[in-house]
C-alpha cells in the first residue's frame, strides 16, 4: 500500500497494490483493515523524520510493525547542496503554516524544507519575500533520488511561474534585511501587537528567567494580554507546550494572532475566567498569573497545583501586592520589587520617568 507514484516504481510482484488515498488520514483506517495480513506500507526516506511513521505507529503494537528507513530527504537535500546538516535547519510544512519558519529567518541561516506538493514553493517565496529575506537563495529539489529528480535556483523575490511537481522540498540560504527575532528572552514589544495590556520587554526578561522553563514541561499563563510570556516560553524550545487563559475575546483573537505570527501556533487558547476555565485543563509544570490576580484564584491554584509546581505572579496595585506579600508568607518563595525608568524629554532635555513598580513573588510549591 503507498502513493500511486511509490507504486508506479514497483517491479513486477504477485501482491495486491492498493493505492494510498488523499487525504492521507483516510488511508490509515484502511491500511489497519489488513489486521493479520502481510502488509507493506511503502513511503520515503525516514518514515519517523516529519514522514507517515508516526502516524501510522501509534495506532499499532510495537510487536505489529518493523521499519525499513532509507536515506532522508534532508540527507539528501544536503549532499546535494553540500550544506553540513547538523548546522541546517529541517522543517515539515506538508500541513503546518510558513510562520513556523520566523523564529530561525536571520542573515545567513540554512534551511531544508519538505513542502505539501509543487504550489508551495511559489508560496513560501512569498512569505520569504513578505518577511523581508526577498534576496534569499532557494533551490527546489524534485522527488530527489528517483528518476524524475529536479534542481531548480531562483530567489525568493522572483516572479515565479514555474511549475513543479510533488514530491518537492526547498533548501534556503536566507539573505536580505528581515527582522530576526532575537534568541534571548525579552524580546521587542514590537514583535507583539497589543492594545497595550503586555508584560513590556524589561519585565518580561525576569519574568521569564523566574519561570524558568525546562524542557517538556508545560505553561499555564493567566491573563495573556498579548501572549506575550507564553509566546516566547514557547520560543525557548520546541519540545516546550503552554495553555493562555484570557477572558477577553478581542485579546483572545490577539494572542492567536500572534503566537502564529512567531512561528509556535502550537499554543493553545481558553478563553475564559480564572479559576473556573482551569478545572478541566491538563496540570501544568509551571504557572504564570500575568491577570486577574485574586485571593480566590491563588487559593484554588494553591489547593490544586501539585507540589514541585513552579508558580510567578506579577502585582503592579497596592491591592494585588497584598495579596502576593501573603501568598509569600504561607508558602515561601521570593519576592522582588522591579522598579524601572526610561529616558523621556523634559523641556529641551531629557530626564527619567519612572514607571510602576511591579512586585514578582516566585516559588516552587
Amino acid at each position: 500500500m503507498g502513493a500511486a507514484r511509490h507504486l508506479a516504481l514497483l517491479p513486477k510482484v504477485d501482491a495486491e497494490k492498493v493505492a494510498w488515498p488523499v487525504p492521507f488520514s483516510d488511508g490509515i483506517e484502511q491500511l489497519l483493515s489488513f489486521r493479520g495480513q502481510r502488509v507493506v506500507m511503502l513511503a520515503s526516506g525516514d518514515p519517523f523524520w516529519f514522514g507517515a511513521g508516526t502516524s501510522v505507529s501509534r495506532h499499532l503494537s510495537r510487536h505489529e510493525w518493523v521499519a525499513l528507513p532509507n536515506v532522508s530527504t534532508f540527507a539528501m537535500a544536503a549532499n546535494a547542496m553540500g550544506w553540513p546538516l547538523e548546522k541546517t535547519h529541517c522543517f515539515g510544512l506538508h500541513a503546518a503554516p510558513f510562520t513556523r519558519l520566523r523564529p530561525v529567518l536571520a542573515r545567513g541561516a540554512r534551511l531544508i524544507v519538505l513542502l505539501r506538493d509543487g504550489a508551495a514553493v511559489a508560496g513560501i517565496a512569498q512569505y520569504l519575500a513578505e518577511q523581508g529575506w526577498g534576496q534569499s537563495h532557494i533551490s527546489v529539489l524534485e522527488a530527489l533520488g528517483g528518476p524524475r529528480a529536479r534542481r531548480s535556483n531562483l530567489l525568493a523575490g522572483d516572479d515565479i511561474t514555474q511549475e513543479f511537481t510533488h514530491p518537492v522540498c526547498v533548501a534556503i540560504e536566507v539573505a536580505g534585511q528581515g527582522d530576526a527575532v532575537p534568541l534571548a528572552a525579552g524580546r521587542p514589544d514590537a514583535l507583539f501587537t497589543s492594545d497595550g495590556t503586555m508584560t513590556k520587554r524589561p519585565v518580561r526578561a525576569l519574568t521569564l528567567s523566574a519561570l524558568a522553563p525546562r524542557p517538556f514541561q508545560h505553561l499555564w499563563d493567566i491573563g495573556g494580554g498579548s501572549g506575550s510570556i507564553a509566546i516566547e516560553w514557547l520560543l525557548s524550545d520546541p519540545s516546550l507546550s503552554a495553555t493562555t487563559i484570557e477572558p477577553n475575546p478581542e485579546r483572545a483573537a490577539r494572542i492567536v494572532a500572534n503566537a502564529a505570527d512567531l512561528g509556535v501556533d502550537r499554543l493553545k487558547l481558553v478563553q475564559g475566567h480564572a479559576p473556573q476555565a482551569l478545572e478541566q485543563l491538563a496540570l501544568p509544570d509551571t504557572v504564570f498569573i500575568g491577570g486577574g490576580l485574586s485571593a480566590d484564584l491563588l487559593a484554588w491554584l494553591e489547593d490544586a497545583l501539585p507540589k514541585g509546581t513552579r508558580l510567578v505572579a506579577n502585582a503592579v496595585t497596592l491591592e494585588s501586592e497584598v495579596l502576593l506579600v501573603q501568598a509569600q508568607a504561607r508558602c515561601g518563595g521570593d519576592l522582588m520589587r522591579i522598579e524601572l525608568s526610561s529616558a523621556s524629554p523634559l523641556g529641551s532635555k531629557h530626564g527619567w520617568k519612572a514607571g510602576y513598580p511591579i512586585v514578582q513573588w516566585s516559588v516552587t510549591l
